[in-house]
């Protein structure tokens, strides 16, 4: 029973109402490439040929509302779930717009996925490849393993990484002597902490909040 003056409760949402979600290029893991000019050699490694499929009944995703692999459309497809459902194996940390720029999408420490959500129109083949895409899901494991979190070695790039001297993010667990932690993410070097031992200037992105990684010892 409600009490007086309380929220009601959130109704319960049933399985599929919510779009279905393809992969964004994926950003999960994103090292930058070596030479003192950091590139971004690694991206390819992470990136995705997004897929997609259909939009369900034209829901719209919420901050905790849980999604899992799509079993009609794989391998980059999925779709919603209630969270005590089997299939679910993420949880939404935040909503973003949708970008064309996978740099521009900046999702919180702590996420260890990030999806595309996209509204899709056909059926069958006719889904495959296309759609428009409408919000960005920041993710979170449901599970114990989380490479999103800071140090782990996943996720996007956030304080408290480490990364190689070739700007790779690694685990901390493993780094080493010529390995660095992640004191800041700027956009001039001269913002970079006092204790930042290797500013490392990274090649130009658009849509990217900082083109260096201030990184101190381990």
């Amino acid at each position: 029973m409600t009490q007086p003056g309380s929220t009601p409760p959130r109704p319960r949402r049933a399985a599929g109402c919510l779009q279905s979600l393809v992969v964004l290029a994926v950003l999960l893991g994103l090292g930058y490439g070596a030479s003192k000019i950091f590139g971004d050699e690694s991206s390819n490694k992470y990136s995705k040929s997004p897929s997609s499929a259909s939009d369900g009944q034209g829901g719209s995703w919420e901050i905790g509302d849980c999604g899992g692999p799509d079993p009609e459309n794989k391998p980059d497809g999925y779709r919603a779930f209630d969270c005590d459902e089997s299939g679910a194996t993420f949880k939404a940390l935040k909503i973003e717009d949708a970008s064309f720029l996978p740099n521009a999408i900046q999702c919180p420490a702590g996420t260890d996925l990030i999806i595309q959500v996209s509204r899709v129109f056909g059926s069958g083949d006719d889904k495959k490849g296309s759609g428009i895409p409408t919000n960005t899901v920041c993710g979170r494991n449901l599970t114990g393993d989380h490479p999103g979190d800071a140090g782990a070695g996943g996720g996007q790039l956030v304080e408290g990484d480490c990364i190689s001297a070739t700007a790779k993010e690694i685990a901390c667990a493993s780094a080493g002597a010529t390995d660095f932690k992640v004191l800041g993410l700027v956009k001039e070097k001269t913002e970079c902490p006092a204790a930042t031992t290797e500013p490392m200037q990274l090649m130009m992105a658009m849509g990217r909040p900082y083109d260096v990684i201030c990184g101190g010892k381990v």
